[in-house]
């Protein structure tokens, strides 16, 4: 059987009431393409043009290499100037990326140059929005966003390869206990049905993203990234209404992050073996019962 992929929706222009009733209700993901077509940053933003603006930020950059139990949550593989990072995406393949940095901070006058959805939903939370760089061939692993916000995702400069997944299929995904990823000891996007069988039947959609389209990820939402260009990316982030989802996004945020923090500072590796093998167990459980639902 294998992964069952769909193809996502994609749409040119989309009105607040098709949104709302199509994709916001039934939290379903859509690509819009002429989103960001009608953006200053369309046209601008190119590597070269963050490179110029952005300048020599000394910046964090991040690999594809499993997480050390004894490292900080998010702790970075390397640092590297700005520019320098740039330089090496636009000349070879690296599995470095950029995340976790705001190059909006360093140059304000980028907020002039996109606008943010209102006139689709409310609630956008950022005054300086997420933005995510990668070299070709990089890939940005398996998870949900903590905050479990609303997210539109506009690409810039290549493209990029999505793979989605409805929060439901958490425990079939390998999700590692106290933590908004999956287990890294597999690929999803070549996965081992044999040694990981809890995959084998899981529901998803796929996706590739060129420049200027707008994916609209909903809350919870599971993805896979991987840029098939040295290219980057901007998030904006809105929250949901629903205050069911705010009180886990709040819990996930304070809760359960200082828990995994404390738990993870004080057994380290003893505690990582323990939430893969817990993750083991919840998806091989929930295959045998046939999960979801």
């Amino acid at each position: 059987m294998g992964l069952i992929l769909k193809p996502i929706d994609i749409v040119e222009d989309i009105s607040q009431e098709d949104f709302i009733n199509k994709y916001l209700k039934p939290r379903k993901p859509v690509v819009i393409r002429n989103m960001a077509r009608k953006w200053p940053a369309y046209e601008k933003w190119t590597l070269d043009y963050m490179k110029e603006v952005v300048g020599d930020v000394e910046v964090p950059l991040y690999d594809s290499s499993k997480a050390d139990p004894a490292a900080p949550i998010n702790a970075s593989a390397a640092k590297m100037k700005f520019t320098d990072y740039i330089d090496l995406i636009k000349e070879q393949p690296t599995d470095l990326r950029i995340f976790l940095f705001d190059p909006i901070k360093y140059a304000p006058k980028l907020l002039e140059d996109y606008i943010s959805p209102k006139d689709l939903m409310g609630g956008f939370l950022d005054k300086y929005p997420n933005m995510f760089f990668g070299g070709k061939g990089s890939v940005t692993f398996l998870h949900f966003d903590i905050d479990m916000a609303h997210i539109f995702h506009t690409h810039f400069g290549g493209r990029k390869h999505i793979l989605l997944f409805d929060y439901k299929w958490k425990e079939r995904l390998y999700q590692i206990p106290y933590a908004t990823y999956s287990l890294e000891d597999y690929d999803i996007s070549h996965p081992d049905f044999e040694k990981f069988p809890a995959l084998d039947g899981v529901e998803g959609i796929e996706c590739f993203l060129e420049h200027g389209d707008t994916l609209f990820m909903p809350t919870g939402w599971w993805h896979w990234m991987k840029y098939l260009d040295g290219s980057f990316s901007l998030s904006l982030r809105a929250w949901i209404k629903s205050w069911k989802v705010k009180a886990h996004s709040l819990w996930n945020l304070t809760v359960q992050r200082q828990v995994d923090s404390f738990l993870k500072k004080r057994f380290k590796k003893r505690y990582m073996d323990w939430k893969e093998k817990k993750a083991i167990e919840r998806a091989e459980q929930a295959l045998r019962k046939g999960l979801p639902k």
